[in-house]
């Protein structure tokens, strides 16, 4: 996300380099390429407008600060009005103390609504540890219940059946009176998108608000929509009492004009990232961490969290151990590191989060965003031998072209996997007995501030 806005945004101010002092004049050339950066990532005009009058008041004619560069201090200006624009920190929902508390989801068909339904339900059960019960009171979208019914399945909430022969707000009454009886912590109500929006739409879920009185109602719109999404949701917030919203499919958008949009225009918090299509890839938003990614600077808070949440510590240490130990680095803790990384979004959800991830090479996070990629080296290490893959060394022809077969790889792709692990088992080596701590010591100046070393 935000890739071509942090591209812009880094060859921009390195043109300030070498610069004393920010003025009116070499600042205003990199204050039209700010403008224009933000502009192709399809923020809304007025966003725009009174982003750049911001930044302006606040870095023209300021010095530079100690040992900071011109293009830091201007970093410094960009990052915080950025935080600012999309709105300080990450505002939670508000479910304390209501048996059931309860979320209605609105927004425009083919947004992500009832997926969006079923990755909260999840994040609740496992982030705040409620009882979550979620229905779709959608009785136009064919198959819209039955989808919302497996998707609670997968993340194990209580599914309140409907029918499309009812009234949708008959459901929600309904289904609230249920969670209330069944002692449920929160319940999710689904509803009908439109294409567009229309009346009859406004209608039902003005209908739907009034008869079930939410705590949360959360506008659910697809980021890659740009200046759209904010218009759409500018529409929805005129007509019901938004809380906040809920931003998907952030992971395909490599602009983020919405998020730098929405809260503007809407005055409503953004409170969560769609970044993936999996149940489990739902990230709370918080703009300070955003605006980090957006500079090239990471977002090393979230990546932190995702490795204590997501990461099987059990395994990590027996596999730290082993290493410690000179015991070696086979094929089976390769596919443990590889199952790991999938836990936490693959290669690119990870690079995402690092600090000068946009000086990344292109070719190199082409290949990250292949998604399939972890599946085919797990698939063609599940094609080996136990003893295979506890002595990669006697993998050679003959096998490598059964394991190319059976995995439905080709042998390039066995041969690569194998000079990676190789690779990989050369560099657990210097992690004997105290070379990790050493290693790291001497990378101390490349590691974010902090960082225990």
């Amino acid at each position: 996300m935000f890739d071509s806005l942090s591209e812009r945004l880094a060859a921009t101010v390195k043109k300030l380099r070498g610069q004393a002092r920010l003025t009116e004049e070499n600042i205003q050339d990199t204050l039209r390429e700010v403008r224009m950066a933000l502009l192709e990532a399809d923020v809304a005009l007025p966003v725009v407008k009174e982003f750049i009058a911001r930044v302006k008041e606040r870095a023209v004619g300021k010095d530079v600060l100690n040992s900071l560069t011109p293009g830091q201090e201007l970093i410094r200006v960009v990052d915080e009005e950025l935080t600012e624009v999309m709105g300080h920190a990450n505002e939670g929902l508000d479910l304390e103390e209501k048996h059931p508390a309860i979320i209605l989801m609105a927004g425009l068909q083919g947004a992500g609504k009832t997926t969006s339904v079923g990755k909260l339900a999840r994040f609740l059960k496992e982030k705040a540890d409620k009882r979550v019960m979620v229905v779709s009171a959608d009785v136009y979208r064919p198959a819209a219940i039955e989808q919302l019914e497996t998707l609670a399945k997968e993340v194990d909430a209580r599914f309140y059946p409907s029918d499309s022969s009812y009234d949708p707000v008959e459901i929600a009454e309904e289904a609230v009176s249920a969670a209330r009886v069944q002692r449920m912590d929160v319940l999710i109500v689904d509803t009908a998108g439109r294409l567009h929006i229309d009346d009859k739409m406004m209608d039902e879920i003005k209908r739907i608000n009034a008869a079930i009185t939410p705590d949360e109602t959360l506008f659910v719109v697809d980021s890659m929509t740009g200046q759209d999404a904010a218009n759409t949701a500018r529409a929805f917030n005129d007509a019901l009492p938004l809380t906040g919203v809920i931003l998907t499919k952030a992971d395909g958008d490599a602009r983020g004009g919405a998020a730098l949009s929405v809260r503007h225009i809407t005055g409503k918090p953004i409170k969560f990232l769609g970044v993936g299509e999996k149940t489990a890839a739902l990230e709370p938003f918080h703009p300070d961490r955003i605006a980090s990614r957006i500079l090239g600077m990471g977002d090393v808070l979230s990546l932190v969290e995702e490795v204590q949440q997501k990461v099987d510590h059990a395994k990590a240490a027996k596999l730290a151990n082993k290493v410690k130990k000179g015991r070696g680095f086979d094929l089976n803790d390769l596919q443990d590191q590889l199952a790991q990384m999938q836990k936490m979004g693959g290669i690119a959800s990870l690079m995402d989060k690092m600090p000068g991830n946009m000086n990344i090479p292109d070719q190199v996070k082409k290949q990250a965003t292949d998604g399939k990629q972890f599946d085919r080296m797990i698939a063609i290490i599940n094609s080996m031998t136990p003893q295979e893959r506890r002595f990669p060394d006697i993998i050679k022809g003959s096998r490598k072209r059964r394991i190319a077969k059976g995995s439905g790889a080709q042998i390039q792709e066995v041969n690569r996997l194998l000079k990676q692990h190789l690779q990989m088992k050369k560099m657990m080596k210097k992690f004997k007995g105290g070379g990790m701590r050493k290693m790291m010591r001497a990378m101390k100046g490349q590691m974010p501030p902090g960082m225990p070393f």
